[in-house]
Order: C-alpha cells, then structure tokens, then sequence
C-alpha cells in the first residue's frame, strides 16, 4: 500500500484569535488527517501482518467544518473528567477503528461499490432505519459465502492511526474495551483479535449462509441489525457488568444514539475518516486525532 504525502492546508478564516489560537492548541496544529475508505480484514485465524494508514491532506472545507464546532473540539473539564474516569469504552469499528465501511469494501469487492456505498451514506447520516439500509445493501449484492472469505483472504485490514495504543492505554489503565458494529462478525472478529479485545466483548451482526454456501441474509435477532440496537448492546452491557461510567466512540448517528439513560454516559466523534456534521454537532467531545484521548488520559492526574 503506497502512503500519500500529508500536507498542512492554509486556509483564510476570520475567526477571533483568542478562539483560534484555542482550537489549534486541540487540534496539533491543524494535523488533521482523513484516511480513504478501504475494509480490509483477513480471516480470523489469520494475523496478517498491518500495513500503515493511508493519509490525505486536509481539504479547505473540512478545515471550515471543524472550526464550526469548536465548542466540541474543546472540551470542558467535565467532559475531561468523564474521559479519566470511564470504567468501560466501546468503539464503533468502521470508519473509527478501521479506515473502512467493510460493507461497502465488500459491495465493492462484489461489484456493487457505487450503490451500496449511497445507501451507507444515508444510513450513518441517520436519513434512514438502520435495518432498512442494511438489507437494502446486502440485496444489492447478496454476497455467498465464498466471495466472503476470498475478500478476507485478500484484503489486509487498515487500522486507524493512533487505535493500537488507545486501546492499549485503556487496558492498561484497567478499563474494559468493547467493539459495537453494524457490520459483521466475520470481519470483526480479525480486528478485535489484532487488538487484544476478548470475542466476548463484540456485538455485531452475523451473515447467514445456506448449506451450499449461498446467502440467506442476516442474523435480525442480533442488537445490533436495526435502529437502536447500538444504545441497547450498551445498556446490556451496563446492565450485566454494571459499569458506573461508559463512552461510546465512533461516527455515526447509531453512535451517537447510545449515548441515553442506562447507556453511554459520554459520546465521543471520531471524526479522523468521516465528518458527519448532523453528528459531531450533539456530541460531548469531537476529536480528529486519538491522540487526543491519548494524551488527556496520560496527564489524569493521581
């Protein structure tokens, strides 16, 4: 995988520089990095050896868009302190802890990238019902089981930049890391396993295949497989661990939809692949860069 150069955009703002001079204190100096969809994960019993992250420079209108919200990029010392004292994380995982949609790597990998890439779009945009999207996507394609396992043969998976360390600074802080997914196990499972995260702590959805290997849909009894299903795995897990403190990281409106009474005490957006405006608008804290969490975890004080 060839790395493209990264470049610093200078874009004329008018912007108080009080406020300015905040917000590039959060953000590193503007090194704010998108990183191309692409779902690659092998199988499961593999450990295919990760390639490094492609980067693109930072476009002018993403640069506007972050400014807009700089009440967010900023957080306050409450949502800091919320941060340092999570007992339990959970990550969305495409276009958070992978720089894919795995569906729409799949669609494409099937010869349906185009349309089935349109109606992802529409659905972590909150446009429409989850389970109406996923369905729709999988019909568009309807994926066998063979063509499932020659993609994760041949498409190594990318991480995002800086989620190894997270995930092994929150271990290491002694707080439990779940992954919550629209998308499918049998893509999940590899990722979590490159990340230390127990099987047991995945929700996500399940492709169903028949006797000859042919596609049967998915699995709907899974949480996960319709709106909602992000904040009730949530929920679940509280329930059961009973955790007094959680976050929920990731991009989308089922993301931010977990963030509820019983659920996710804070939302985190990750906004390092996608920028979902109607998103990051509602949450406590947007970050661009994991080093971001990183490092306020790193200066908790004792």
């Amino acid at each position: 995988m060839e790395a493209l150069s990264t470049s610093r955009v200078a874009v004329p703002v008018q912007v108080p520089c009080r406020k300015l001079s905040s917000l590039f204190a959060n953000l590193s100096c503007l090194e704010l990095r998108r990183y191309p969809c692409g779902g690659r994960v092998s199988i499961m019993n593999h450990h295919p050896k990760l390639l490094r992250p492609v980067t693109a420079s930072l476009q002018p209108q993403e640069l506007s868009s972050a400014l807009g919200h700089e009440g967010n990029v900023v957080p306050s010392k409450e949502i800091i302190d919320l941060w340092r004292n999570v007992e339990a994380v959970c990550f969305d995982v495409d276009s958070t802890v992978c720089v894919d949609e795995g569906i729409d790597e799949l669609a494409e990998f099937c010869g349906a990238g185009k349309a089935v890439a349109e109606w992802t779009a529409r659905a972590m945009g909150g446009s429409v019902p989850f389970e109406e999207a996923l369905a729709a996507r999988l019909s568009l394609f309807k994926p066998s089981l063979s063509k499932v396992e020659e993609f994760l043969e041949k498409r190594p998976p990318r991480l995002s930049p800086g989620i190894e360390e997270l995930v092994e600074k929150l271990r290491a802080n002694n707080i439990d890391v779940y992954l919550i997914s629209g998308g499918f196990r049998q893509m999940i499972n590899p990722v979590a396993s490159i990340l230390g995260i127990p099987r047991e702590n995945i929700f996500a959805n399940n492709l169903l295949f028949g006797n000859s290997g042919e596609f049967l849909g998915f699995d709907e009894n899974e949480p996960t497989s319709r709106s909602g299903g992000k904040a009730k795995a949530v929920q679940q897990i509280r329930k059961v661990r009973l955790y007094k403190t959680m976050a929920m990281i990731g991009d989308g409106a089922t993301d931010l939809e977990a963030r509820k009474p019983g659920g996710a005490d804070l939302f985190i957006c990750y906004a390092g692949v996608q920028l979902r405006e109607a998103v990051a608008a509602k949450a406590d804290w947007l970050v661009f860069k994991f080093e971001s969490l990183i490092n306020s975890l790193e200066s908790k004080p004792l």
